[in-house]
Order: C-alpha cells, then structure tokens, then sequence
C-alpha cells in the first residue's frame, strides 16, 4: 500500500483483463507472489509494486504491515496476503505495465466518507452473494482489497 499527503491518498490499481485471472478487471494494490529471489515479503513488495506501476518504495518508506487476509472464497487459490504500508512524502511518477490498466490516488477522506461504503451483489458460481465495497471512480473496490482497506482505516 503506498500512501501520499496533500491530500492524504491511497494507490490503487485496476487489474488489466486476462483470461484465467481470478482477479481479472478488479480494483486492487499493486503486490503479487513472492519470488525465489525475494530476500522476505517486504522484498516482494517493494518488486512487485515496480514491476506493476513503475515505482520501487524503499525500505525506509516502510511504515509497517497489516495482519495477513485470506480469501473467503473456497476456489479461489490457498493465499494469504501480507499488505505492507508504505508512506511516500508525495506522488512518484508512475508506469504501468500490461497487468495494469489503470491507476488511480484515492483519497483516504473519500473512502472514510459513509457514502462511499456500499454492499454489491455478485453471482459467485451460481450463488448471489453479498460482499461489502468502496464505491470509488474507476470501479468498485470489493474482496480482498476491500478488506485490506478497511483494515487500514480502522488503524487510521
């Protein structure tokens, strides 16, 4: 997660549309798998958040970790995140690869405003299920990302 003042804002990134992607279009934060080459997950951060949106966060950025999440939906692969959070003192130019399609700085005022909270519905093989979510401009912000979020604005 990277974060930015002026105003407070949180990164986040449109998935690009790939078959085979369970994630595929959604609203997300940079990350991704960890590497045999990764020295931790911190490594994997800060590499993945590169190879996405063009932009490598320090170390010294770091200010912490979330507690890990896990997806809620049994066929989705066996994953636990670890969202790390890192605060940038403004916005870094940013170059998106092809997982990407967009990106977007959302501010922490407007994802903290009751209207922005909503319940979507979405047929999850077959089943209707309901899912909490961020209403935010390039799409809703649902899932794992939601959760994540929301994690990061109780502590806010």
């Amino acid at each position: 997660m990277l974060l930015v003042p002026d105003p407070d804002s949180l990164l986040l990134i449109r998935r690009a549309e790939r078959a085979g992607d369970p994630w595929s279009g959604h609203m997300a934060l940079p990350g991704g798998r960890q590497a045999l080459g990764d020295a931790d997950l911190v490594a994997t951060a800060i590499r993945e958040t590169d190879e996405e949106v063009g932009f490598s966060p320090s170390r010294e950025q770091l200010a912490g970790s979330l507690d890990d999440v896990v997806p809620r939906t049994p066929v989705l692969p066996p994953i636990a995140v670890r969202p790390f959070v890192f605060t940038l003192q403004s916005r870094p130019p940013l170059h998106i690869n092809p997982e990407v399609a967009a990106v977007r700085w959302v501010s922490l005022d407007h994802l903290l405003d009751a209207g922005t909270r909503d319940t979507i519905e979405l047929d999850i093989r077959g089943e209707r299920r309901q899912f909490a979510a961020y209403r935010v401009e390039e799409g809703v912000v649902w899932g794992l990302t939601e959760r994540i979020v929301s994690d990061l604005l109780r502590l806010i």
